[in-house]
Formats: C-alpha cells, sequence, structure tokens
C-alpha cells in the first residue's frame, strides 16, 4: 500500500503480531496487590492462587497456565487503567511485532521509546548485495550501459527504498554510486576491493565477464564479514529495513497514545496504526478507553 505525501510516494509497513502474553499475568499480579483473587470474574485466577496455596501436583500446571493467558478481559485491569491509574501491572503483558518495511528514518524515532527492545535488520550483514552490485559496475563496464547507469538498474530492483517512485529512487541510487566511486578513489581500487570483497571471491574480478555475471559470481561467492562498516555512510533515511520489536503493554500504550497522533510524524503515524490494527480487541480497551 502507498501514500503520497508532498509529491513523494511511500511504502507503508507492515505488521504482524508474533507473540502476545495474555492479559492473565498481569490480572494476577493485580490480585495479588490487592489479595482479591475471589473477586476475579476469570475463575481461572482464584483456582491457581488456590492451586498455588496447597499440593500443586492435584492441578494440571501447564492446563492451568493456558486457561489464565486466554482470558478475554478483566474488569480489574481496566479500573487500574482508567479510574485508579495504577498502569504498572500492564508491564506484565508483553508482545512482539514484526516490523517489516519501515525506515532507518523511523528507527530514530523509535530509539526515544526506551522501554522496549529491538532487533533490527544489519546493514553490516546485509549490504553485500549493493557493494557487489558497484563492485561488478566499476570492475566490468558493460557495453550497453556505463557504470553508473548498470548499477542503478541493478538498485532498482533491490527494493531498498520506502520510497515508490522510480525517479526519486535514480536520485538515491546516483548519489549511493557517488559516494561510493568518491570513497574508491580516495583508497584505491586495490583497498578498496579489499574492504569489500572477501579474499576467495577476488579472483573474479581479474576475469573477462559481463557486470551481470560478476555479479552473480560475487554473489554465489563468500560474503565479506561485516562488509557494511567500511560503508554505512551510504545509508539514508529513506533505507528500507524490517525488525522485531518487543514491548509491554504499559509502553505500548504510551507508544501509541504519541504516535497515532496528529503532531507525529508521519511515518511513526503509519507504524503506530497498522501496530494497533494488528492487537486483539482485549487489549485495545486497556489501550482506548470506551472501546
Amino acid at each position: 500500500m502507498t501514500e503520497t505525501i508532498i509529491g513523494i510516494e511511500y511504502t507503508k509497513p507492515k505488521v504482524f503480531l508474533l507473540q502476545e502474553s495474555g492479559l492473565g499475568v498481569a490480572e494476577f499480579a493485580g490480585r495479588t496487590a490487592y489479595n482479591s483473587f475471589d473477586k476475579s470474574e476469570n475463575s481461572i485466577v482464584s483456582e491457581l492462587n488456590t492451586a498455588l496455596s496447597v499440593d500443586c501436583d492435584l492441578y494440571d500446571e501447564d492446563e492451568m497456565k493456558y486457561l489464565l493467558n486466554n482470558i478475554q478481559s478483566s474488569k480489574l485491569l481496566e479500573q487500574l487503567t482508567w479510574v485508579n491509574f495504577h498502569e504498572s501491572v500492564l508491564e506484565h503483558i508483553n508482545f512482539s511485532f514484526l516490523l517489516k518495511g519501515t525506515s532507518r528514518g523511523v528507527l530514530q524515532e523509535l530509539s526515544r521509546h526506551r522501554i522496549a527492545s529491538y532487533t533490527v535488520q544489519s546493514t553490516r550483514y546485509t549490504m553485500s548485495d549493493v557493494i557487489n552490485a558497484f563492485v561488478a559496475s566499476v570492475t566490468n563496464i558493460s557495453e550497453e550501459f556505463s557504470s553508473c547507469e548498470w548499477f542503478i538498474a541493478k538498485l532498482l530492483k533491490l527494493d531498498l527504498f520506502i520510497i515508490d517512485d522510480t525517479e526519486y529512487n535514480r536520485i538515491e541510487a546516483i548519489a549511493i554510486f557517488s559516494k561510493l566511486l568518491y570513497q574508491m578513489d580516495r583508497v584505491g581500487a586495490k583497498e578498496f576491493y579489499n574492504m569489500s570483497v572477501s579474499k576467495s571471491s577476488l579472483t573474479h574480478l581479474t576475469h573477462k565477464t559481463t557486470n551481470e555475471e560478476l555479479f552473480k559470481a560475487l554473489q554465489n561467492g563468500k560474503q565479506k564479514r561485516n562488509v557494511g562498516d567500511s560503508f554505512k555512510h551510504i545509508v539514508t533515511d529513506n533505507w528500507k529495513v524490517d525488525l522485531v520489536m518487543t514491548i509491554n503493554l504499559r509502553s505500548l500504550k504510551n507508544f501509541l497514545n504519541l504516535r497515532d497522533s496528529g503532531a507525529a510524524y508521519f511515518q511513526m503515524q503509519w507504524l503506530a496504526h497498522e501496530i494497533k490494527k494488528s492487537l486483539p480487541n482485549k487489549y485495545i480497551k486497556l489501550v482506548n478507553k470506551g472501546e
């Protein structure tokens, strides 16, 4: 799905809820604080408390955990959230989301939300496609295209950017080519190849071949470890990334309050909207009052 913002067309991110811990632990925590297990509308809460107070061998522990973490609502949690504002119990509810096709620019904003864990697609390990394309473009000049034109055509097929505008992405690709060419001129071709190509693949550079054949040979060869360390300067805010985010419900509530708002950066609004769409309704009740 795409949307045009001030003349530039962007692709929107997709969000998948990978895991949820359920309402049960937070409900049990709240009942522990008030010693009010018998007042829960979810019978499993009081049953589990009883089981933990006597001989647990009399109960199926796995079954009780399953039932606890599959309760669909909690009046206590709604009361603590919206009446007493004791939101600390919401920190016992955790989610892991796969965020696909967001941008490096969004990562800058996500880092402000400190009570969360992020595992991000690493440019250190995933930049080989770009570097191999550059090496192939400047090592074997095609008869049909200039080095830069071949590189641009290859990059446009790699789906690197969240912007869905070919002409704009050509500008991005030209800038990347220019930066890498400048770096190559500064350090020299030999040093550049040593930084970008594994020793076992260096022999490919001396063979007479086409750009595409050399690119495929480099792709199929051993990848230079941490190749992105030397070339991260080419990455822009429009660079597309995937990541997994784990966050508790209290922090997620804060995130959605701030980012699902017209005052937020538009890419963050898109992300917040998609995260909210992925949440089951039982959690929405604790995020949006009255729902």
